[in-house]
């Protein structure tokens, strides 16, 4: 049904994984800090990686894995960030298939831990996701703090 992949491989879906991501996470000013993350993801080495989920042709999705993700809180890495699904596609899974790719993605790559922050409840926790706390978020927003241990992940390869 879905493929995840590497945007690196689609370049040509670039511009709307930018504009998806400023819209959905940015302000007025951001979109050239977006542009810049998923520049830097075309490069095959290190972080941070863009993947992004298909339906034949068309991009459906598209989600992130970042050294850091929370200015307050650099002390922790990796994140998955900038999980977004088109509203066309909201409902079918395909969230959870991004994290899970995430998740094996980053095991393979020999992380053990996972975070994300996010500033509403409940559906990273379905996820097996376990909340740690509170932080900020620039530039003085409280959100939500999750980890995923991946070792204790029952991952399956999606791709």
């Amino acid at each position: 049904m879905f493929r995840i992949v590497h945007l690196a491989d689609y370049p040509q879906h670039q511009q709307q994984v930018i504009d998806w991501q400023w819209q959905a996470f940015g302000s007025d000013n951001s979109r050239a800090f977006f542009a810049s993350i998923v520049e830097s993801s075309l490069r095959r080495d290190g972080l941070p990686v863009t993947f992004i989920a298909l339906l034949g042709d068309k991009l459906v999705g598209t989600v992130g894995l970042w050294r850091c993700d929370l200015i307050s809180r650099q002390d922790l890495t990796p994140w998955l960030a900038a999980l977004y699904v088109d509203e066309s596609q909201r409902g079918s899974g395909l969230g959870l298939q991004l994290q899970q790719f995430v998740q094996d993605y980053s095991q393979q790559a020999g992380f053990h831990e996972l975070y994300l922050y996010a500033d509403f409840s409940g559906y990273y926790e379905r996820h097996g996701w376990q909340y740690i706390g509170e932080a900020l978020d620039y530039p003085d927003r409280p959100v939500r703090l999750y980890t995923r241990h991946l070792s204790s992940c029952n991952l399956k390869s999606i791709g």
